[in-house]
C-alpha cells in the first residue's frame, strides 16, 4: 500500500494523482485534473503542470518558469470547496483553498480556477480570487470564520 495521496483526498497516491502523473490514466473530471495539478506541484513536475495547462495560455518558456518556481515553495495541504459545471458539458470550475511555504513564511492560495475539456482531456484555462467576507467561513476548512482563522 502507498502513502497518501499529496492533494489530501484522503486516498492512496497509488490510486489517486499517481495514475494521472505517470500518464497510465487521464482525469475524467475537472477535479481529478485539478487536485492532480496541485500534486504536481508538490512532486515538482513542472511537464504535467505544461501538459494540462490549456494551449491558449501556455507561454513558450512555462515549464522553465514553474522548475524554477519549485526551489522556494513548499505546498502544505489542500481543500477543494466546491466543484461546478460551467456554461456547457466541456466547461467546469473548481474552487480550492492551497497553503504553502515560500521564505519561511505561510501562505495560502484561493482560487475558482476554470477548466475546458477538449479531446476528453481536461485543461486548467486561468482563475480568480473569489470574494470572502470577514464572517464566511474560511475556506482552509477549519469550520471557523475567516477573520478569527485565516483572515
Amino acid at each position: 500500500m502507498s502513502e497518501k495521496c499529496p492533494c489530501c483526498s484522503g486516498k492512496q497516491y497509488s490510486v489517486c494523482c499517481q495514475p494521472f502523473l505517470l500518464g497510465r490514466e487521464i482525469p475524467l473530471t475537472a477535479e481529478q485534473l485539478m487536485r492532480s495539478r496541485y500534486t504536481a506541484y508538490v512532486e515538482e513536475n513542472a511537464s504535467y503542470l505544461n501538459a494540462t495547462w490549456h494551449v491558449s495560455k501556455r507561454v513558450a518558456d512555462l515549464e522553465t518558469r514553474l522548475s524554477e518556481s519549485f526551489t522556494a515553495t513548499e505546498w502544505l495541504g489542500l481543500n477543494v470547496t466546491c466543484c461546478n459545471d460551467g456554461s456547457h458539458e466541456n466547461e467546469a470550475f473548481v474552487t480550492f483553498f492551497a497553503r504553502y511555504r515560500e521564505n519561511s513564511r505561510t501562505e495560502a492560495l484561493y482560487e475558482r480556477s476554470r477548466f475546458l475539456r477538449e479531446d476528453h482531456h481536461w485543461y486548467y484555462v486561468d482563475g480568480i480570487t473569489p470574494t470572502l467576507g470577514r464572517n464566511d467561513r474560511c475556506p482552509c476548512g477549519s469550520d471557523k470564520k475567516y477573520k478569527k482563522c485565516c483572515g
